[in-house]
């Protein structure tokens, strides 16, 4: 695996697919850490806006396999992966033998699984490296990142990865870096819903909300991930760090593989229920919506037009 390895002073192309919210930020961090990129989004102006005069931007992802000994991709989901790497045109019909593909999108541990197994038939090692965090962390490279694959592979990604989080845990064999992102976001998401309903019942209680939700961030029950998002109730105001969509859609993974492994979680189930009822009522932006959301089941605020 020369063509890819970190360990010496020369660094190794690196092929980014996704220029999203987090896929933009981790590769401005690469860019700024002296690796040279290549960028591939669907949307090439927003592959643009990220590359400026420091990487270059290519038309799609086939290019990226050619050119590059490190495939990176961020995705939004499982469709979105099988395309950017599977396609006609995708990254590993162009790549060469000795690639590494490294993961970063959060997808079905199938899916990480199927995509592991195609790169090897091209001789392209792959690991699934889940990250934990939004935004904030993304720019700052304070990621929790979880990494499925060989473990070769994985000290070959390692360096890179590093670049990108604060913390980087080898989890075992493929798929298992996805799975550990779905386990975390379990928590993530049903926590945060757990935490609407107590705002709500205090407000409609007749609590004064400002005094509420001061008392409850400085309690141990919440997490300090939920405590920004407590600020973000108190300010009326929910700046994308991660989208509701999207928790939603990792809800519908979390779903998928408790059936597929027998395992019975009704709290998450009605979690998921309760985040697709905001979207079908039109909420958006970041998944701390859903405090607002409760507020208005509650009776306490107006309908979302």
């Amino acid at each position: 695996m020369q063509q890819h390895t970190t360990s010496g002073t020369q660094k190794p192309n690196i092929g980014f697919l996704g220029m999203g919210h987090m896929g933009s930020l981790m590769a401005q961090r690469l860019i700024q850490a002296g690796y040279p990129l290549m960028l591939y989004d669907r949307t090439e102006e927003q592959a643009r806006k990220v590359a400026g005069e420091r990487a270059k931007v290519v038309t799609n992802p086939w290019e990226i396999g050619a050119h590059c000994g490190v495939l990176m991709s961020c995705v939004s989901d499982n469709s979105a992966l099988e395309e950017v790497m599977l396609g006609n045109n995708g990254a590993l019909a162009g790549a060469k033998a000795d690639t590494l593909h490294i993961d970063l999108s959060t997808v079905s541990p199938k899916t990480s699984r199927h995509i592991h197994d195609e790169a090897r038939k091209r001789q392209v090692s792959m690991v699934d490296a889940a990250i934990s965090g939004s935004t904030p962390q993304a720019q700052t490279g304070d990621l929790i990142i979880f990494v499925g694959g060989e473990e070769e592979s994985y000290q070959c990604a390692r360096p890179i990865l590093e670049h990108l989080g604060k913390q980087v845990f080898y989890m075992g064999k493929s798929g298992m870096g996805t799975t550990m992102k779905l386990v975390v976001n379990t928590l993530l998401g049903v926590n945060l819903q757990a935490v609407a309903e107590a705002a709500a019942l205090g407000e409609k209680a007749g609590l004064n909300k400002k005094e509420m939700l001061d008392v409850l961030s400085q309690t141990a029950v919440i997490a300090p991930t939920h405590k920004a998002k407590l600020a973000n109730l108190a300010h009326e105001e929910y700046p994308t760090a991660f989208a509701l969509e999207m928790m939603r859609k990792d809800f519908s993974l979390i779903l998928r593989l408790a059936a597929e492994h027998s395992v019975t979680m009704p709290a998450t189930a009605a979690a998921e229920q309760m985040y697709a009822a905001a979207l079908a009522r039109g909420y958006h932006g970041d998944y701390s919506v859903m405090l607002r959301f409760m507020e208005e089941l509650s009776g306490m605020v107006a309908q979302k037009v």
